[in-house]
């Protein structure tokens, strides 16, 4: 991923030093559970941690003679360990290397996502809570429906990520496995315990039974939880665009001090952040459909898998780490704007209380198909000609004969629609 949209500690991650890191520790441990069975000397195991050095940019000369990367970083190290080299990798195939190591890694983004999901689910906690009671209108269709409260809103982005920190702890755990098996699976020139040994080591756990791979469901798996939690960015990044627009201008992202919105019209304050978060969001999700593709593999083991998962693997937390800290910042920073959204619950003049007037008539005793065409006779007026709302009900006879005027007045209490803002938000928050 280009350096615009990487924060550096997903980054490292995913550098060559890291990785061929996680792939020493794997081969020194195996060496050592190795050593404790007597299949390999244990002065062995103890030269491999006390010499064993690489260097990126041999392996990298290396590699391009022996056209395998495994090979070339073993060769690398023999360099350094010298004769007890020969009793490194017995028994071992590239995949448990290389599964082994997208595990750990695969580990390490997961807890570094989870720490971005919990900087996220503060900001929305903190300012759902701080706008717990401001009204503000519904929609539906992109149209005003009911009264709701700016907190209510915020409160549901909470409650879908904090579902989707749940996913992720699972898709976390479906990940995290260890495979040290050997040629196909079989164990034939291994001992099972050089698994158990380095999976404990490593922070996995033993795969139950892998070919000579680790299975693919659970990478797609992975990524699919990725995918959602973008779903869930977009969401809410389009939730924002759209209440930002100049008719709405309920909220706006923070326009810091010397920033420029046009390079041709200087009056212009767009919500970029926000457009730049949808478009993340398709790239995370791009990875989702090449994931579930590589499940299907041939027979015990091939390669077609192994380009993607270099691109997706880095690429996708990359952007998603990137877009969950940005996301933070915007709902850190947002800007709210109470008396836009006062003018827009008055913007139609009172029909946003039909649903009431309906309820009252059919409690008076008409029936709900008559009632709904009066208020609707009267609503169509406000829609047509602007009139307002309640002062047509009250002077339709059809209305009055049933509900009294103090009563309508009453169908017209904004406080009616957030009287249980408190009991959703225990639900969503507890007792926080």
């Amino acid at each position: 991923m280009i350096p615009r949209y990487s924060r550096q500690e997903m980054v490292s991650i995913w550098e060559p030093e890291n990785k061929f890191q996680i792939w020493f520790e794997i081969e020194a441990h195996a060496c050592d559970a190795q050593a404790e069975l007597g299949v390999i000397p244990k002065e062995a195991a103890k030269s491999v941690w006390n010499k064993g050095k690489f260097e990126v940019e041999r392996i990298d000369q290396i590699e391009r003679e022996t056209k395998h990367d495994v090979i070339a970083f073993l060769t690398n190290l023999a360099e350094h360990v010298g004769d007890h080299a020969r009793f490194v990798h017995q028994g071992m195939t590239s995949s448990d290397i290389l599964d082994t190591c997208l595990a750990v890694q695969l580990s390490q983004a997961s807890d570094l996502l989870l720490s971005d999901l919990d900087r996220l689910l503060l900001a929305l906690k903190n300012r759902a809570f701080e706008f717990k009671d401001l009204p503000q209108i519904g929609r539906s269709h992109g149209i005003h429906a009911e009264p709701v409260t700016f907190g209510i809103k915020l409160a549901s982005f909470y409650a879908e990520f904090s579902r989707n920190r749940e996913r992720l702890i699972q898709a976390r755990k479906e990940i995290a496995t260890c495979a040290i098996s050997g040629a196909v699976g079989t164990f034939a020139n291994i001992d099972p315990y050089v698994e158990e040994y380095v999976a404990k080591s490593m922070g996995l756990v033993v795969e139950p039974i892998s070919t000579q791979i680790i299975p693919r469901d659970r990478h797609a798996m992975f990524f699919s939880v990725l995918g959602v939690i973008a779903c869930s960015i977009e969401r809410l990044a389009t939730e924002i665009r759209h209440m930002q627009r100049t008719e709405v201008r309920e909220v706006e992202e923070f326009f810091s001090e010397g920033q420029k919105g046009s390079s041709a019209m200087p009056h212009k304050r767009n919500p970029i952040l926000t457009e730049n978060l949808t478009g993340l969001a398709r790239l995370v999700r791009a990875s989702v459909i090449p994931a579930q593709e590589n499940v299907a593999l041939w027979h015990e083991r091939d390669i077609s898998h192994s380009s993607v998962e270099r691109m997706i693997s880095p690429d996708t937390t990359i952007t998603l780490d990137f877009a969950l800290n940005r996301l933070s910042g915007v709902i850190e920073n947002l800007l709210v704007y109470p008396e836009s959204m006062k003018k827009n619950i008055d913007q139609l003049g009172g029909l946003i209380f039909s649903q009431r007037v309906l309820l009252g008539l059919t409690q008076a005793g008409v029936s709900r198909e008559e009632s709904y065409k009066i208020v609707q006779r009267n609503a169509m007026k406000v829609w047509q000609n602007g009139q307002n709302f309640l002062s047509s009900l009250k002077s339709d006879r059809e209305v009055t004969e049933k509900i009294s005027s103090d009563e309508l007045e009453g169908f017209f209490d904004l406080d009616y629609h957030t009287k249980h803002v408190n009991t959703v938000f225990q639900r969503v928050f507890g007792n926080n």
